[in-house]
């Protein structure tokens, strides 16, 4: 005799949180356990998410989340001493920070096991931009021997399963193109303390069209992360950075690792912002030491790259990931450009990351949009603005297209 599968357990906590009932660590776990026990649909799934949103969850409840989630993975132990690391809130275009600092610090002698999940709302992420480059689908036994060996690791979090419910979510969460202050809270330190981390930096990058607008925001998101990082044993530490236009020559995950290896090779023409918010970040990073001097730390980083070190730590890296590659050619590219004479007034973020996602960034990994003009610069009609890549004709009509009906892109005046 056959019979309906019995409901999962935690759906009464779901539909709670629906109704903006508080929720405790219990029935987290209660819910995450039935999320990886495949025991949730994806409406359910994307329900708690979505009831999860915006400011409804408090400090507490992010907490008891973050433990939850810590509690239903793999957690890392690297036995006494210092683990350093950094994230990034994102909400920035082309702010790829990350691949130079983990080898900065790293060459100065410190364990930094960067992990990363890929893009949910931008055009790439740190572990996007790392997979043109190397293997980043790391399981936790590799990712043991490369940062045993050399002190850092630039991975993808996937495999290791670290924050596995985390994953999950962000799946959802990804096509919803939303998340969340608590989720977000969570999802970073999650991840962090799973991988073993005692001292984090997270790098909050505010302007008029971020992710995070206003330094009110920041610092109420700054307010959480330190509640929470005192709640599951982290030391963290807050970096304000600019947001008032994108960093870096390019956007999407293959112009992006170009802008690394730049910056990393010390060229001449490489992006002066990217290099410069690196070796703030770093330092940052470094200034978490207890003992150390405040601001020391940035001319350590910079020595560290000036030297070549930093280059060839990277490699090192990413040959013990399972080999360094330069990143891939693009297929498809085409230009929009300027329709009259003026100076930039301002950059909008948001509409410039939609047109590199329209191209197809991050699945197509060579996808992306290419600017060289910052704010301040002057440009005449017919100079070229954007650089549209893709690895098709339709992503690139499709990118095109779109800056095309949003000349407000670059905001163009007389001053």
């Amino acid at each position: 005799m056959s019979a309906h599968a019995a409901a999962a357990g935690s759906t009464d906590h779901v539909r709670a949180k629906v109704f903006d009932i508080r929720l405790v660590e219990a029935d987290f776990d209660a819910i995450l356990h039935d999320l990886l026990a495949s025991r949730l649909s994806d409406l359910e799934i994307a329900a708690f998410a979505t009831a999860c949103a915006g400011d409804r969850l408090d400090l507490d409840e992010t907490v008891a989340l973050t433990r939850a989630m810590i509690a239903v993975g793999e957690r890392l132990d690297w036995g006494d001493g210092f683990v350093l690391d950094k994230h990034c809130v994102g909400g920035l275009p082309g702010n790829r920070t990350s691949p130079i600092v983990v080898p900065i610090v790293a060459a100065l002698g410190y364990r930094v096991p960067k992990t990363s999940s890929p893009a949910i709302t931008s055009p790439a992420g740190t572990a996007d931009v790392m997979a043109t480059m190397t293997r980043v689908d790391l399981g936790l036994d590799l990712m043991r021997r490369v940062v045993e060996a050399h002190g850092g690791c630039l991975a993808s979090g996937g495999r290791m399963h670290l924050s596995l419910a985390d994953d999950l979510l962000i799946q959802v969460e990804r096509p919803l193109d939303f998340d969340s202050d608590g989720q977000m809270v969570a999802s970073i330190l999650s991840k962090k303390a799973a991988a073993g981390s005692t001292h984090v930096l997270i790098d909050i990058p505010v302007g008029p069209t971020a992710k995070v607008r206003t330094h009110a925001a920041a610092d109420a998101i700054a307010r959480r992360l330190a509640f929470v990082g005192e709640g599951v044993g982290l030391r963290v530490g807050i970096h304000l950075s600019d947001d008032r236009q994108p960093v870096g020559w390019g956007i999407g995950p293959t112009l992006e690792a170009r802008d690394v290896l730049a910056v990393l090779r010390n060229e001449a023409d490489a992006p002066a912002d990217l290099r410069e918010r690196s070796l703030d970040v770093a330092g940052a990073v470094l200034d978490l030491l207890p003992g150390s001097q405040p601001g020391a730390g940035r001319a350590r980083a910079l020595d560290v790259l000036q030297s070549g070190q930093a280059l060839q730590k990277f490699l090192a890296i990413c040959e013990a990931q399972g080999g360094f590659s330069e990143p891939p050619a693009v297929r498809y590219v085409g230009s929009f450009r300027a329709q009259g004479d003026g100076a930039i007034l301002s950059i909008h973020d948001r509409h410039l990351a939609r047109v590199a996602k329209l191209a197809g960034a991050p699945r197509d990994p060579t996808a992306g949009v290419r600017c060289v003009w910052r704010v301040g610069d002057r440009v005449k009609r017919g100079d070229e603005l954007l650089v549209v890549q893709a690895g098709t004709r339709g992503g690139l009509d499709f990118g095109l297209a779109y800056a095309s009906a949003h000349p407000e892109i670059f905001a163009m005046g007389s001053h």
